[in-house]
């Protein structure tokens, strides 16, 4: 069973930046794309970025420029690079990532989530 754990989240005034962290553990770990989504309570959970094991990478309209996402994969880990924030950026940010097993079959593991608040 994979687990990831978030870290980083936080209060910042808007303009500011913060740095989300993620690390995956578990035993047999086959990870695929990384990445993170977020969410405000009411409404639906939004991806903000994804990267592959490759390095591929791939943003939502509304972070693009602000936000990098990047990963280790020899940490298995994978960050969230956060600059520029707006108030509308509050939510809580979940990393999750592909694992796959050694079947073959693949499932979405998420993180418990960290809360990122960026007031006016």
């Amino acid at each position: 069973q994979v687990e990831l754990v978030e870290s980083g989240g936080g209060l910042v005034q808007a303009g500011g930046s913060l740095r989300l962290s993620c690390a995956a553990s578990g035993s047999s770990i086959g990870l695929g794309t990384m990445g993170w989504s977020r969410q405000v309570p009411g409404k639906q959970r939004e991806l903000v970025a994804t990267i592959t094991r490759t390095g591929t990478t791939n943003y939502a309209d509304s972070v693009k420029g602000r936000f990098t996402i990047a990963a280790d994969n020899a940490k298995n880990s994978v960050y969230l690079e956060m600059n520029g924030l707006k108030p509308e950026d509050t939510a809580v940010y979940y990393c999750h990532s592909a694992v796959i097993l050694g079947t073959g079959v693949t499932y979405t593991a998420w993180g418990q989530g960290t809360q990122v608040t960026v007031s006016s």
